[in-house]
């Protein structure tokens, strides 16, 4: 297991625009120590970032697992140990297997994809590990209020990475103005001393030509005399 996985996974929602089209959550019943195994279908046909989700008590996300394509080996979030979890991965499906359920690994399952900057998702179930087989209206209310939750929290969290990229972009343009300002405000003092050079060296070449025909002036007045 590493930690990296985790920050990865939690993070797609929050550093990249959300495409969610999640269809109608199935509910998967099992029993203790029977062994489970999710699914969903590929929606892209390149390689890709895929993980799995999990969402218990409608608020609390965890990550189980990672894979960065579908021949590369899958790394394990904490908490989610690669003996019991097996996440894998075929040309058209993407795979969660259990080994041993246990009634704490109930909760809603989310099946995700990152490409492109943008994360989607495509297929939740609900794991119901205990009980009895009967169907339950409430179990099938919480799966809808689950989907609806995490598809909420990543829509925010990208709306405030948007905000934040906004914030940031308005301060590189007061920084340039404020900057430019600062040339401007220089550039007049420079102007100043290369006109007063200028005035100078005018001056020294004047009186050089003024000396100069005073002297021819003196030397044709002698001749005359």
């Amino acid at each position: 297991m590493m930690n990296f996985t985790m920050r990865t996974a939690l993070m797609l929602c929050s550093l990249s625009w959300i495409s969610v089209s999640v269809s109608e959550s199935q509910t998967v019943k099992a029993q203790p120590g029977q062994e489970v195994k999710l699914l969903c279908p590929k929606i892209f046909t390149y390689k890709t970032v895929t993980f799995w989700l999990r969402v218990v008590n409608r608020t609390n996300m965890s990550c189980i697992s990672v894979m960065s394509g579908s021949d590369s080996k899958a790394e394990y979030c904490d908490g989610y140990e690669a003996g019991n979890f097996e996440m894998s991965s075929s040309s058209s499906t993407v795979y969660l297997k259990i080994k041993r359920v246990d009634v704490s690994d109930s909760g809603q399952y989310f099946c995700g994809f990152y490409t492109n900057g943008r994360v989607n998702f495509t297929e939740s179930q609900y794991l119901k590990v205990g009980g009895n087989d009967e169907p339950h209206d409430d179990e099938d209310s919480k799966c809808k209020e689950e989907s609806g939750v995490i598809k909420l929290t990543c829509v925010i969290l990208g709306a405030l990475s948007v905000l934040l990229v906004m914030v940031n972009t308005g301060l590189l343009v007061q920084n340039r103005k404020l900057q430019t300002a600062d040339k401007e405000e220089q550039n007049p003092q420079q102007s100043e001393t290369r006109v007063s050079d200028d005035v100078n060296y005018a001056a020294v070449t004047f009186q050089t030509k003024t000396k100069r025909r005073e002297l021819e002036t003196n030397v044709v007045y002698a001749a005359t005399r």
